[in-house]
């Protein structure tokens, strides 16, 4: 049976991912050899496949249950300055009962504050198993010294938070150093403790190249990862097919090399049920089926719940409800 990133032991020893790539880690050098020696991406093929997969029919019963699918693997997000206890109250509501008329549709699998908002979320969402989710190290641009990067975390976690949202530090990626980047997951992972489970972001759109968002994978899946996470939501480029086709290969792959399976969250820009079954045909099809559960896939796109809870509600009753049939966020 594969490893669960749930048993941190299976994955960390003193603070120290262990599985059998951990020789990979061992020096900055032998990291940056395996992270260049990974294939090179066909970008062609990659994104004809993706294209491909995303004209797969799902008919009626099949199409229910992917929308209940998907209803239960969104994170409910809310990132903003304006931010208050009362809109995250409102949120937590929703995210236990997504529809109020409805009490047969699935919970959604978390929701995702700022971390001064962390204990708000949890009074909101107590008893319903709703996770409470929290951005952390100087989300979205991750540009803070490291021992403030992990004073957020600390304060997410002390404050309940159930699972981490970190953000890489790109500027180190695209200037080759990898070890540092490793070095700074592998501490946040330290902190988040067996409280927290934690997903790291890569934001894809500023990587440029395919290439380095397989080698952005591969290096946080080593570092200890839960999940891996496409973006913030805050730049122009977010989820793509494409980019979630090669995350999903590589936490296939990674399995299959170190028995430690690792989910993945492609994350803003996902707007439409169409949208999110395409991402679940991708998850079946190229991960498997282990994956099809909010335990190891998620959606980090708020506004795709409301485009679900309207086509839910056309399958119940034969008829397109409107925007003004479900709550604001």
């Amino acid at each position: 049976m594969p490893t669960t990133a749930t048993s941190p032991t299976a994955k960390h020893v003193g603070g120290t991912p262990t599985h059998a790539l951990g020789d990979v880690t061992a020096s900055d050098s032998t990291l940056r050899r395996f992270l260049h020696g990974l294939p090179g991406v066909d970008a062609v093929g990659l994104e004809a496949r993706a294209a491909s997969l995303g004209t797969r029919s799902i008919k009626t019963t099949a199409k229910a249950y992917a929308i209940d699918l998907a209803i239960s693997m969104v994170d409910l997000t809310t990132l903003e300055g304006a931010d208050t206890p009362g809109k995250v109250r409102a949120l937590g509501a929703k995210a236990v009962h997504p529809d109020p008329t409805d009490r047969t549709t699935p919970t959604t699998a978390a929701v995702c504050v700022y971390p001064d908002m962390v204990a708000t979320a949890k009074e909101a969402v107590a008893g319903s198993g709703v996770k409470v989710a929290s951005v952390a190290t100087a989300f979205p641009a991750g540009r803070a010294a490291l021992d403030v990067k992990l004073a957020d975390v600390r304060d997410a976690v002390a404050a309940g938070a159930d699972e981490v949202d970190m953000v890489i530090d790109r500027g180190a990626f695209l200037a080759g150093n990898y070890m540092k980047v490793y070095d700074e997951i592998v501490a946040v992972k330290g902190t988040c403790g067996t409280k927290a489970r934690l997903k790291v972001i890569f934001e894809t759109g500023e990587l440029s190249t395919y290439d380095n968002i397989r080698r952005a994978s591969w290096l946080g899946m080593l570092a200890g990862a839960d999940f891996i996470k496409t973006s913030t939501g805050k730049v122009a480029v977010n989820a793509t097919p494409a980019n979630t086709l090669l995350m999903l290969e590589a936490v296939r792959d990674f399995r299959a090399q170190t028995g430690v399976q690792v989910g993945v969250k492609p994350a803003g820009g996902i707007r439409t049920s169409k949208d999110a079954i395409k991402f679940l045909v991708l998850v079946n099809e190229t991960a498997g089926a282990d994956w099809l559960d909010n335990h190891w896939f998620r959606f980090g796109a708020s506004s795709l719940l409301n485009d679900l809870l309207m086509q839910r509600q056309k399958l119940a009753t034969g008829r397109y409800s409107g925007p003004d049939y479900v709550t604001v966020d």
